[in-house]
């Protein structure tokens, strides 16, 4: 399989936007476009419990095109005093919304420095409600988890009131994690006891 660091984007002189550099992200979107064994990607996290509620997930690495590209990085979660938690890190709920908004701003970013759009600058507030009492198998008719999602995305920059609508359009269309969070995606859940 062809290795990410001959993709043409790599080889030449960077040209940035927001960040983003344009010339290797078009040439990783060239590169993609005739060979699609160079857009697999695989990711994986491994997970511990520390005790209570505190918990760490390790980022070991992920493969792109094939090839394994080393990521040693650990996030580490926890839930509040109220929630039972030492509140020593953000719990599950505030890395899943923090997730889904990195995930739209890396599209955000990116996509406008495509379309040649400056950015001066960009937030995204994401908030939802859940009841506990589906959590804690108090209630079986509340559900487990947000009934909604309510999401604000605050941009500015060099582009037309159309550029970025259309920018906003494309990112909901494209951004992964947008996908998993308003879609229902497939787990096989598989017990295994030691």
């Amino acid at each position: 399989m062809n290795s990410t660091s001959t993709l043409p984007g790599n080889r030449h002189a960077a040209s940035t936007t927001n960040g983003i550099d344009t010339t290797a992200l078009r040439g990783a979107i060239d590169a993609m476009s005739a060979d699609a064994d160079l857009a697999s990607t695989h990711w994986r996290i491994r997970s511990r419990w520390l005790g209570g509620t505190r918990t760490d997930h390790f980022v070991d690495d992920f493969t792109i095109g094939g090839e394994r590209v080393q990521r040693p990085f650990v996030i580490r979660v926890d839930e509040p005093k109220e929630l039972c938690g030492t509140n020593q890190y953000p719990n599950p709920q505030e890395h899943l919304l923090a997730a889904l908004n990195a995930c739209m701003m890396v599209g955000y970013s990116a996509v406008a420095a495509l379309m040649g759009v400056t950015l001066t600058r960009l937030e995204v507030e994401t908030r939802g409600e859940i009841d506990l009492r589906g959590f804690l198998g108090i209630d079986s008719d509340v559900r487990a988890g947000y009934a909604s999602l309510q999401q604000t995305v605050r941009i500015a920059g060099d582009g037309t009131p159309e550029q970025f609508q259309r920018l906003h359009d494309i990112v909901r269309a494209t951004s992964p994690n947008f996908f998993n969070v308003t879609r229902a995606v497939a787990v096989d859940s598989r017990l295994e006891i030691e």
